[in-house]
């Protein structure tokens, strides 16, 4: 077994607050959502706030950006659980409640096993991809990079 995870930041800005009429589908999918996540081969973790979703944490200063973080086994956990279960139906549906994307939106990186990023560690992270491209440091589904190697894990 690997001694690394993989954990994920993404961030969208929502076309109107998280409240509005606009945003009620998505928002209201999001317990399923998230529990779907849960139930997958390869899931660790996912942050949330006060509630159980991540709607009121903030992690630039605009209350219309929405963040999740998550942490799995590998990559292709994560892929199959984005593009191969009924999340995909969100993906297909975010125009209508992000606008589009100004750069990169999500961003992966290793983490050993056992800890856990902080909402301070994903933004560096995502601002660094965005920043310089993606690298060990930070990367993409487009250019992904291995896990480091198991003697370096400690």
């Amino acid at each position: 077994m690997s001694p690394w995870r993989l954990a994920q930041i993404n961030v969208s800005r929502l076309v109107a607050p998280i409240d509005d009429p606009r945003i009620a589908d998505f928002k209201n999918a999001l317990e399923r959502i998230n529990a779907l996540a849960e139930a997958q081969p390869g899931f660790v973790w996912r942050m949330t706030g006060q509630g159980d979703d991540a709607t009121d944490i903030r992690p630039y200063d605009d209350d219309q950006i929405a963040v999740n973080v998550s942490v799995w086994e590998t990559p292709d956990h994560l892929g199959a659980f984005a593009y191969r279960t009924e999340h995909r139906e969100f993906l297909r549906r975010g125009r209508e409640w992000f606008e589009p994307a100004q750069g990169p939106y999500l961003a992966m990186w290793w983490i050993p096993v056992g800890r856990l990023p902080n909402i301070s560690e994903c933004v560096e992270r995502l601002e660094h991809l965005r920043a310089h491209g993606p690298s060990v440091y930070a990367f993409d589904f487009r250019t992904r990079f291995d896990a480091p190697a198991q003697e370096t894990a400690a």
